[in-house]
């Protein structure tokens, strides 16, 4: 199946934001319980364990990666079903992503938000959210999971020639 990359890239104030958007007829409350709780998480990300709460440090299981590693995430921000943050630093470098969950008309649009310091390494990044977010979709709808070579290398052009836009108002 041809998969077509959805991201963009804005500038912030410490650097970019990669951007990528999924809307789901789902009320928040239920697309938050697939982006936080462990047994929902699992389905398309990895389970997690720990004490969960702002300025705690949770364990997650990176599930579809190679080997399957464990990696500690800080939560930044938990306002739930609105925004979760998190920040991790794992051997592939540091992360600082971003939910956002708005509701409206019967549907939920998810804005997935990675805080970059600089472009370095996005034309891999992009194609590896895209893939996540994807299973995540897949999950709440009961569709095939993807395959990772949908996305990678196919979605890295495309990502390495983003132009960073003017931040949203």
């Amino acid at each position: 199946m041809k998969r077509f990359p959805t991201g963009t890239l804005f500038q912030s104030d410490d650097g970019l934001d990669l951007v990528l958007t999924r809307t789901f007829r789902a009320p928040a409350a239920d697309v938050w319980a697939s982006v936080t709780e462990p047994e929902r998480t699992a389905r398309w990300f990895g389970p997690w364990e720990g004490e969960a709460g702002p300025g705690r440090t949770i364990s997650v299981q990176l599930a579809f990666e190679e080997q399957t590693p464990w990696t500690e995430m800080r939560i930044e921000a938990c306002e739930p079903p609105r925004r979760l943050e998190l920040t991790a630093e794992d051997a592939a470098g540091s992360w600082h992503l971003e939910l956002l969950l708005s509701e409206a008309d019967g549907g939920t649009e998810l804005r997935f938000i990675q805080h970059l310091a600089t472009a370095e390494g996005i034309g891999e990044i992009g194609p590896g959210w895209e893939y996540y977010l994807d299973p995540l979709a897949a999950s709440r709808d009961g569709s095939a999971k993807p395959e990772f070579d949908e996305y990678y290398p196919a979605m890295k052009a495309y990502y390495e020639d983003l132009t960073p836009t003017k931040p949203e108002a």
